[in-house]
C-alpha cells in the first residue's frame, strides 16, 4: 500500500485526495502537488479524509479523554458528539485511564480523524524508569493497530533538550515528555523514540497514518518562551521532518505553548523555515499565564495570530485548561472560540469572508433567522436574542432605537 505522499508523488489522484480538493475548492493537480512535497497532508480515510497545511482552511483539533481521576468513557462519547457538532475538524484520545477501550471507541463513533498520543500507554500505571524500550515501540503499533489516523510521537526531545529544559521556570509541561524525560534521566540513555525512529516510520508507512512529531519541551509559561530548549527540539523537528519525506510519511510538527504575542510569527515562520514547509500544529500559543478558567480565549488570540502568520492547525484549549478535566460545555467553548480563531485567520490567509458578507447582509435586514445560521454557534445566537425579545423586530439592546433600523426608515422615505 502506498501512502497518500507517494502516492501524489507518483501523480496518482486518491479518492481521499479527490475529497479534499472539493472540500477545500482546489484542483486536485494542485493538492497533489502540495502532498507531495509535505506542506499539506491528509489525515483519515475515506470519507474522514481531512487535508491539513499550507493549501487548506486552518483546521482545529479537540482534545479528549479519560483520566484516572475521572474515567467514564460514555462521557467522553458525549464529548465526542459535542466537539464535533460544535465544528472540530479532528479529535485526539489522550486517555490516561482506559486507554484502548476509549480509544476504540473514538475511533468506532467518530466521524472526523482520529489521533492518539500512545506513549501514554506505555507508562499508565506503571514505574516510568522501568519501561522497556520495547514497550514504548509496541505502544505506537498497538494504537495504529487500533487504526488512528495521526500519532504523536515525542521523538524530537533529546538529552540535550532535557538539560536545557532544567534552567527553566517551568521545566517540561508536557506529560508524554515528562515521562520520557524522567525515563532518559533515570536510565541515562538517548529518548527511544529518536533512536529507533526508523522503525517508527515503518509502522506509520504500513498504516499511512501521519506522525505529529510533539513539542516535548513545548514553553509552559511566557518566561520559558523562545529560549535554548525549545529552539533546540524545534530544530531536531526538523531533521525529522526530512527523515519522514525521504520515508514518503506525512508528517505535522507541534509547538509551541505559552508565547508572548510579539514572538508568535517569528516562531510560525522560523519553525516552517526549519520544517521544510511542514504543517504546524499549534497549542494556542496562549498569550498570558493569568487565564486561568478563560484560557479558551488566551489561546484563541494566540491562535489566530499564529495562523494568520502561516500555522495550520490548531488545537482546542478549554476553559478548564490548568485547572481540570474539561465538561462537555467546555468542550463546546474551546471548540467554538478556536473556530472564530481559525476563521479569522482565513480571512487573512485566502479571502475566506464570504459567509461573513452574507450574514452582514442579512444582518442590515435585520433578518434574524439568516444570522443564526451562519452564526458560528447558531444555538447560542438565537437562545441569547429570544431571552429578551422586543416589539420592534431589532434586539433588546437597542429596541426602537436600533440604528439599522432607524436608519432603514430614513432611507425608504427617500
Amino acid at each position: 500500500m502506498m501512502t497518500q505522499m507517494e502516492s501524489a508523488r507518483k501523480g496518482t489522484i486518491t479518492p481521499e485526495a479527490r475529497l479534499c480538493a472539493r472540500k477545500e475548492g482546489i484542483p486536485p493537480q494542485k493538492l497533489i502537488r502540495s502532498l507531495a512535497n509535505g506542506a499539506t497532508v491528509i489525515v483519515g480515510k475515506g470519507k474522514k479524509a481531512t487535508a491539513i497545511g499550507s493549501l487548506a482552511a486552518t483546521k482545529i483539533n479537540a482534545n479528549l479523554g479519560t483520566s484516572h481521576e475521572y474515567s467514564d468513557t460514555k462521557e467522553e462519547l458525549a464529548k465526542l458528539r459535542s466537539s464535533i457538532e460544535a465544528g472540530a475538524d479532528t479529535v485526539m484520545d489522550l486517555s490516561m485511564a482506559e486507554q484502548e477501550k476509549s480509544l476504540a471507541l473514538m475511533i468506532e463513533n467518530s466521524t472526523v480523524p482520529v489521533g492518539s498520543v500512545p506513549i501514554y500507554g506505555a507508562f499508565a500505571n506503571k514505574d516510568i524508569a522501568s519501561v522497556s524500550e520495547d514497550e514504548m515501540l509496541k505502544s505506537i503499533a498497538r494504537h495504529l493497530e487500533l487504526g488512528v489516523d495521526f500519532a504523536t510521537i515525542h521523538s524530537a526531545m533529546l538529552l540535550k533538550g532535557v538539560e536545557l529544559s532544567k534552567k527553566r521556570t517551568m521545566p517540561i509541561v508536557s506529560r508524554g515528555g515528562c515521562f520520557l524525560a524522567s525515563w532518559m534521566l533515570h536510565n541515562g540513555k538517548e529518548n527511544p523514540l529518536y533512536t529507533h525512529f526508523d522503525y517508527i516510520l515503518e509502522l506509520l508507512r504500513a498504516s499511512d497514518a501521519a506522525i505529529s512529531i510533539g513539542d516535548a519541551l513545548r514553553p509552559g509559561c511566557l518566561a520559558d518562551s523562545s529560549d535554548k530548549a525549545q529552539l533546540h527540539e524545534l530544530k531536531v523537528q526538523g531533521e525529522l521532518v526530512k527523515r519522514c519525506h525521504r520515508a514518503g510519511v506525512a508528517a505535522i510538527c507541534e509547538g509551541p505553548g505559552h508565547m508572548p504575542l510579539s514572538q508568535i510569527e517569528k516562531n510560525v515562520k522560523l519553525q516552517k523555515k526549519l520544517c521544510s514547509g511542514a504543517p504546524y500544529y499549534v497549542l494556542g500559543p496562549l498569550t498570558t499565564d493569568i487565564g486561568a478558567g478563560y484560557d479558551h480565549i488566551t489561546s484563541a488570540i494566540g491562535g489566530a495570530v499564529a495562523a494568520s502568520a502561516g500555522a495550520d492547525f490548531l488545537c482546542v484549549v478549554t476553559p478548564s485548561e490548568h485547572l481540570g478535566l474539561p465538561t462537555s460545555e467546555d468542550i463546546v467553548d474551546g471548540v467554538v472560540a478556536m473556530k472564530i480563531a481559525a476563521h479569522s485567520a482565513d480571512i487573512v490567509k485566502f479571502g475566506k469572508r464570504e459567509r461573513d458578507d452574507e450574514l452582514s447582509l442579512a444582518r442590515s435586514k435585520l433578518d434574524w433567522g439568516k444570522q443564526f445560521s451562519l452564526s458560528v454557534n447558531p444555538r447560542r445566537a438565537s437562545s441569547i436574542y429570544n431571552s429578551r425579545a422586543t416589539s420592534t423586530g431589532a434586539c433588546s439592546m437597542c429596541g426602537k432605537y436600533c440604528a439599522i433600523r432607524i436608519m432603514q426608515k430614513a432611507t425608504a422615505k427617500k
